[in-house]
């Protein structure tokens, strides 16, 4: 396994990045910052009804990083900001990232924090107000994490299956969880000292019509990992699907699902990822789907919600959709709204079947001796397992599709083990308005148009599902 390892900029043994400031002296220097963690800013944000506003944002350059974090504070006004981090680094590829920093440092997707060194990454710290989370994918970030703590940043987000099953091709899961129970340990070692860093687990996963069971399912099992080891914030992270009910019912869950599973002393938030599917092209039909998100976050408790912007049908936003994409999201938290409702015994009742669907899910994987062990167990065996995964560790049999209504279910749940009256409410819901028999070119096409569901509602795609 090492040699495969190798081969993909990654290592068994223990990393230790050079030069770095004790774990005692970067506790002191986030103390010092004079300026609120994330972990403070989520249960401030919890406390007030109110949800906190985050923006995904990552360049190359260190100038050019620094100039898009001031652009978006003074502009945008968030609550929490972001470092993305760059794909060199998210696999260890560290020399990569060097050489084109030298070269072009437009050619990375992302700000690689540890070519720059946790000096810069306090520089920047120190330039705005607002705390910041590293966002990346990396199935392994032990040497990421500890420029992140040197650099004084209080949010980190990943975890041992959602970092590795959704980007990675052939990195085996018994590595990435042992790397990522290094990190969490470390967030035991720091809350100790007296600072909480907030880990956000990526419960997005795949981001395309992901069942809200097995995204919350997922994000159980790494909040399970991550309290053992001494984290005691811990933010689960979930992608709107754009059905109402299901995603106020799957914000709430969360606090259901942490309740039963997780010691009373972790401080647990729900985030929503607004919309991460096909975006509308028009600039008032993407607005229209941000505020609908920022809505349901509100009306969800979400205590985060990461944004999107006018421009996500095209690429990567520019500053100043960013931060009107910030701007257009805050006004959900108006009191003004307070009158806007939802209907609470619909979200009930999904938000039972949804806790009931994770329970099947979760519980044979947590009764097992060992938690990682049985995690892989679990998904060799396609007990627990993702949609439309790059991984050779899942199995992908997982078939989900929208309901009439536009939620998401499983039309196949592979080998995932949910009860005879799961599987047939999940049956019942996808049958209704749509005739019997689906041949695999009639599942591609409707695969196509759920996925695209959002350009169709705005009738911005064909017949046929593809954009215009």
């Amino acid at each position: 396994m090492t040699a495969d390892l190798d081969a993909l900029g990654l290592r068994a043994e223990a990393v230790t990045v050079p030069g770095l400031p004790s774990l005692e002296e970067s506790a002191r220097y986030i103390t010092q910052l004079g300026k609120p963690t994330a972990a403070e800013v989520l249960q401030n944000a919890r406390l007030a009804g109110r949800v906190a506003l985050q923006p995904r944002c990552g360049v190359g350059g260190h100038q050019e990083m620094a100039a898009l974090l001031a652009h978006l504070e003074r502009e945008g006004r968030p609550d929490i900001l972001t470092l993305t981090i760059d794909s060199h680094t998210r696999l260890c590829r560290f020399d990569n990232a060097a050489r084109a920093l030298k070269t072009d440092p437009r050619t990375l997707n992302g700000y690689p924090l540890v070519t720059h060194g946790f000096e810069r990454g306090r520089e920047l710290n120190e330039s705005v107000a607002a705390p910041m989370e590293i966002r990346h994918g990396s199935p392994d970030p032990r040497a990421l994490f500890q420029v992140s703590v040197a650099s004084g940043i209080t949010s980190f987000e990943g975890g041992g299956i959602s970092y590795n099953l959704p980007y990675s091709k052939d990195v085996p899961l018994a590595h990435s969880l042992a790397a990522w129970s290094e990190v969490d340990a470390v967030c035991g070692e720091l809350a100790r000292l007296g600072t909480v860093v907030d880990r956000e687990l990526f419960g997005t996963l795949t981001a395309v019509l992901v069942p809200p069971s097995i995204s919350l399912a997922v994000s159980v099992l790494e909040a399970v990992a991550a309290a053992a080891e001494g984290v005691r914030c811990i933010s689960v992270s979930y992608p709107q699907s754009g059905h109402l009910t299901q995603d106020v019912a799957a914000l709430r869950a969360v606090h259901e699902l942490a309740a039963r599973y997780l010691p009373a002393e972790v401080q647990t938030h729900a985030v929503l990822h607004e919309f991460m599917g096909v975006f509308p092209r028009e600039r008032r039909h993407a607005e229209q789907l941000i505020f609908f998100g920022a809505l349901t976050a509100r009306l969800g408790g979400a205590s985060k919600m990461i944004t999107k912007t006018y421009q996500e049908a095209f690429g990567i936003p520019d500053a100043e959709a960013n931060a009107a994409g910030l701007r257009l999201a805050d006004i959900a938290n108006s009191s003004l709204l307070s009158f806007i409702p939802v209907d609470e015994e619909a979200v009930a009742e999904e938000q039972r079947w949804i806790c009931r669907e994770v329970a099947e899910i979760v519980e044979p994987v947590l009764a097992a001796r060992n938690l990682h062990n049985g995690i892989v167990t679990a998904f060799a065996a396609g007990r627990l397992d993702i949609p439309f995964s790059a991984s050779r560790h899942a199995h992908s049999a997982i078939i989900p599709r929208r309901d009439f209504e536009g939620a998401i279910r499983y039309q196949s749940h592979g080998n995932l083990p949910l009860s005879p009256e799961s599987v047939a409410r999940n049956e019942r819901l996808l049958a209704v308005g749509r005739p019997g028999g689906t041949s695999a070119e009639d599942l591609f096409e409707a695969l196509q148009l759920d996925i695209d569901y959002f350009p169709q509602l705005f009738g911005e795609a064909g017949a046929n599902g593809l954009l215009q």
